[in-house]
């Protein structure tokens, strides 16, 4: 789905990413992880094909971002950022609406199936008769839910998330990560999403990505999840213990 050949990322002066190859597949859940300041957003965003790579190359599809245009990439690959920013009244209806944008044609207003489809992605986060709140009246765990509707109403194949468990109570974010699981498994579609806990990335990834100081270590999430890869990654000593056959990581 998305691939990465000898990528090169450069933050400054720093080196974040060295001659990085990657494949990303349908079918699977990739979880980025790595202290602040790490590359996984600088990393995110280069996946998405909106920031050109410092070297290497990134193809979606086996085509570089170049040749697509841009309302079919948005058609194959959406990217929830860190960060959403609300500067003024709006539905939370007519917010996630915002995501059914690349399917519709040039001056196009939305129909009723990209509002059912609208409505089923609020469902989806626990956003059920929010259609008609005013945005600006949510909580932030709320708001986060709402940007991540939106990238759900957008339908895409590949959903690239930063952060997205940021504000969100321990019910939400297991019912996200099971909704996003289920995407992945029964729908074959791709997610990588950046989070900070080890253990929900343990429990629910399929694939890992850990971006430290001496590298990065990428594949499967049993074999790249070990107590001397995040160990060094972090720069603080963790223990993998089994609690009741669940495997987690806490620092030694």
């Amino acid at each position: 789905m998305i691939e990465a050949q000898g990528l090169g990322l450069v933050a400054g002066t720093r080196t974040l990413v060295d001659a990085l190859d990657l494949r990303l597949q349908r079918g699977q859940v990739w979880a980025l992880v790595g202290a602040n300041g790490s590359g996984k957003t600088t990393l995110l965003h280069t996946l998405a094909g909106l920031r050109a790579p410092d070297d290497g190359a990134v193809q979606l599809e086996g085509r570089p971002y170049a040749g697509w245009p841009a309302g079919e990439a948005a058609c194959l690959r959406g990217l929830l950022p860190q960060a959403v920013v609300d500067s003024f009244a709006a539905s939370v209806l007519d917010l996630v609406l915002i995501g059914r944008h690349p399917h519709l044609a040039r001056w196009a207003w939305e129909g009723d199936d990209d509002r059912r489809i609208a409505r089923a992605a609020l469902a989806a986060v626990d956003l059920t008769d929010f259609d008609e709140r005013d945005v600006l009246t949510l909580s932030g765990g709320e708001r986060q839910r709402v940007a991540i509707a939106a990238l759900l109403a957008q339908d895409p194949l590949a959903l690239l998330m930063d952060e997205p468990l940021a504000h969100l109570d321990l019910h939400h974010q297991l019912l996200v990560l099971r909704h996003l699981q289920a995407l992945a498994v029964q729908q074959q579609r791709l997610v990588v999403l950046s989070v900070h806990d080890l253990n929900l990335a343990a429990r629910f990834a399929t694939h890992v990505l850990v971006l430290g100081p001496r590298g990065h270590h990428a594949g499967p999430v049993a074999e790249v999840m070990t107590e001397a890869v995040l160990s060094a990654a972090f720069g603080h000593a963790l223990q993998r213990v089994n609690l009741g056959g669940q495997w987690l990581f806490v620092p030694a």
